[in-house]
């Protein structure tokens, strides 16, 4: 009885202490990926419907299936600069700051 006794009670003692330090990035990681979350979703169609009729329509003179076909283009290219900050900024989320070099 006594080894299931200590099982028990080491059971209940919870996530080990060093799971404790990690409320801080989780935030920050939770946070990062909210931002761009939005981000990945305003930016695409606020810039499709913009250029299609601020640039394509407005200032171009194109027509309405062309203006359809470039603002996607730029929909499209959005998407890749979203997805490739958001891919910087998670690398270097991570890596430790330092001045100076290193031999």
């Amino acid at each position: 009885m006594d080894t299931s006794t200590r099982a028990s009670l080491d059971s209940s003692a919870g996530p080990p202490p060093y799971f404790r330090g990690n409320e801080g990035s989780l935030v920050s990681a939770l946070k990062t990926l909210l931002f761009f979350t939005i981000l990945m979703v305003t930016l695409p169609i606020g810039l499709y419907f913009a250029s299609k009729a601020y640039i394509f329509e407005g200032s171009m003179k194109m027509s309405s299936s062309d203006s359809y076909f470039y603002a996607a283009i730029v929909a499209v290219l959005a998407v890749h600069v979203v997805l490739a900050l958001f891919v910087y900024v998670a690398w270097n989320e991570g890596a430790p700051k330092s001045k100076g070099k290193h031999d």
